[in-house]
């Protein structure tokens, strides 16, 4: 960590938040699986989670993410990257525990940056507090999505008022019990420049017209924040719901999904970090033809390769943190495409290895390795999936080449 500079104050967050995680959040994994399983509900908002909020809060791990000194601790990229790996180990109770969940995180952060003060009193001071969640909706099923340019759901002006019409899925956490807000986006111009089309709007999800069609599963899994599919059917929203102005979506998420896809590539590498203690700890107990697992020199060759595995993809990920920090997103796009591309595959690499070290009971939910599996390789697709940050790469490296041509 030292190489980058990391700050004696995120250490001391490093310090606080591995303690926590020690003494409360691993001890209530099990306690969080019985209560949603009690319930009969998926998407059931256990107690055990507002206990860890509640003694979060009272340690001082919240809101880390923040990067704003009026809303947090005002940690750069760099300093907060090793807190998101950490919570990461736990990744469907430690993130929600600190308020550090995505999507709340980037549109949090979008209210921060391009919201009203209506806005900021409404949704962002409660997201803030912990008492509210949101989803953001941008992703819909009738197009290629991984173009944003492609969709379709329209925003027609009338009046003092847009209307929204169309179809979206994959809106995360919408099913959370405490999803109040959508962050919406759709085209408000179909005549304008390829990427001034689309615009942002604040969308409260009980709006008359928004119908929660369904939730997606996930690898069969029904995850507790849902993925849903919704329709939205002339859904009225007053003009000064619309994000920094019309046209400019694509400017918007370009603000919110830099720091975004960092917190998701730590928290990618604290899963593969979790996976490859898992795997020594099966491979030191299991005996197999008169040897342990771990005896034996593929097992070996596994744990090895998954060691430099990780520490490649956390030196290029802090990185990446530490252009964003002192050069700004735009310089540091290929360091954030590659991280995106090369933390979920290497975590899925090892958890896929631990799952085979486990036998049979990786591919159950007595160990978190199944949910990891799942929740990595639809990594792979979210905030844009592989081939778009290839692409992008791609397209620099040959920017480069060609201008010295």
């Amino acid at each position: 960590m030292d190489l980058f500079g990391t700050s004696e104050r995120s250490q001391r967050y490093q310090r606080d938040l591995r303690a926590f995680m020690d003494e409360c959040v691993y001890p209530a994994e099990s306690e969080y699986e019985k209560q949603v399983a009690a319930s009969g509900d998926p998407h059931h908002h256990p107690q055990i989670v507002e206990d860890l909020k509640t003694e979060a809060r009272a340690r001082g791990l919240w809101n880390l993410f923040h990067p704003h000194p009026e809303w947090g601790p005002g940690l750069t990229n760099l300093e907060y990257a090793p807190l998101a790996e950490i919570m990461g180990r736990s990744p469907h109770l430690a993130p929600e525990a600190c308020n550090c969940s995505a999507p709340d995180t980037g549109n949090m952060e979008v209210f921060t940056l391009f919201g009203t003060q209506e806005h900021k009193e409404r949704w962002l001071e409660p997201l803030l507090n912990g008492t509210i969640r949101s989803a953001f909706a941008m992703t819909e099923p009738a197009v290629a999505s991984s173009d944003a340019t492609n969709i379709q759901l329209s925003m027609t002006r009338d009046g003092d008022h847009y209307l929204l019409n169309g179809r979206k899925w994959f809106a995360s956490n919408a099913l959370h019990k405490n999803c109040k807000v959508l962050i919406v986006m759709g085209k408000t111009d179909p005549d304008a420049p390829k990427h001034r089309q689309q615009s942002m709007m604040v969308v409260p999800i009980d709006a008359p017209g928004v119908t929660i069609m369904r939730n997606l599963p996930v690898f069969g899994y029904a995850d507790r924040e849902g993925h849903a599919e919704i329709d939205f059917t002339d859904v009225r929203v007053p003009v000064t719901d619309v994000l920094k102005g019309e046209g400019e979506g694509f400017a918007i998420s370009q603000a919110r999904l830099g720091p975004g896809r960092i917190h998701h590539c730590m928290r990618a590498i604290g899963m593969a970090e979790r996976a490859l203690e898992l795997m020594c700890a099966r491979a030191e107990s299991r005996i197999t033809f008169g040897q342990k697992l771990s005896e034996r020199a593929n097992i070996q060759d596994w744990i090895a390769e998954a060691r430099i595995d990780i520490e490649q993809a956390r030196l290029l990920t802090l990185k990446a943190a530490w252009m964003m920090d002192t050069v700004g997103n735009k310089a540091a796009q290929v360091e954030i495409a590659a991280i995106k591309i090369a933390a979920p595959e290497m975590a899925l690499r090892i958890v896929d290895r631990a799952i085979q070290v486990h036998g049979g009971a990786g591919v159950t939910d007595d160990f978190p390795l199944a949910s990891m599996y799942a929740h990595l390789r639809t990594l792979r697709l979210a905030d844009g999936p592989d081939e778009v940050h290839k692409r992008a790469i791609a397209r620099a490296e040959l920017g480069k080449f060609r201008a010295g041509a």
